[in-house]
């Protein structure tokens, strides 16, 4: 669950609906950023599915006693993680072997589960390099071509970001501070020669994209829940969020003058 919090409630975006997102975003980028338009199909599929395994965690919102806010995917317990993650990656190898290979490195980039030293992290880590090796040798995707789907897939997991934890039209200053100075993850795309690709809120609906990788502007839709704080306290969080009714978060990506 991705979380942002105002006075009076939580706006909760399941995962899975952020991955949609991720997904609208990459519909509409430049053909020519997938090296060959044969592989957009799968691409555009790996990227939609990248959050896959998040979709029976966030169909129970627990809440974090400690920190009183529902836990999120950056503070969710690790243990319960790791084995969704695996049970995605593998629902998504049922669908398509390339779009798993995709989402395999996506997950196993994570520096805190690389880094750790809990074996069930260092047992996540080697199943997902023993299946990557697999699927790699299976498939003999060219190694720049699968290197550029998996940027464009880590590019749009921070594009859906970025709408899910500002607050819309957020001042450059007041936006989340993972990104106040660009997607460091566009710079393996050598966009205009290299530039890091920045967003900017230009009103609660619009953003606006420099430089701009997409082949015009669009619309895009992610479906939100906005859940009472009062609610929370008195009926329980799972409650609270089954009840409230589900919204629908419309942005424009825009180009700038």
């Amino acid at each position: 669950m991705i979380i942002r919090e105002t006075e009076h409630e939580f706006i909760m975006t399941t995962q899975h609906n952020h991955a949609g997102l991720s997904g609208q975003f990459a519909a509409h980028f430049c053909d020519d950023l997938f090296l060959g338009n044969a592989y957009i199909p799968v691409v555009l599929q790996a990227i939609h599915e990248h959050d896959r395994a998040w979709i029976r965690l966030d169909q129970t919102p627990i809440w974090n006693d400690e920190d009183h806010v529902p836990f999120s995917f950056s503070d969710y317990p690790m243990l319960p993680k790791l084995v969704l993650y695996k049970l995605g990656i593998d629902e998504v190898e049922q669908i398509n072997a390339y779009a798993a290979l995709l989402c395999s490195m996506h997950y196993a980039s994570f520096q805190h589960i690389r880094n750790s030293l809990h074996p069930d992290c260092i047992a996540f880590c080697s199943g997902e390099a023993s299946r990557q090796a697999r699927l790699e040798e299976n498939l003999k995707v060219p190694k720049e071509v699968l290197e550029r789907h998996f940027h464009l897939l880590q590019l749009c997991d921070d594009l859906s970001l970025y709408v899910c934890l500002n607050n819309p039209g957020a001042s450059k200053e007041k936006e989340h501070p993972w990104y106040r100075e660009g997607f460091k993850r566009s710079e393996p795309l050598l966009l205009e020669g290299g530039r890091r690709l920045m967003a900017e809120w230009i009103s609660e609906n619009e953003i606006k994209m420099t430089p701009f990788p997409f082949k015009h502007d669009f619309k895009m839709i992610v479906p939100i829940k906005r859940v009472s704080k009062d609610a929370i306290r008195t009926l329980g969080m799972n409650k609270a969020y089954a009840k409230t009714m589900m919204q629908e978060q419309e942005i424009t990506c825009v180009k700038s003058s």
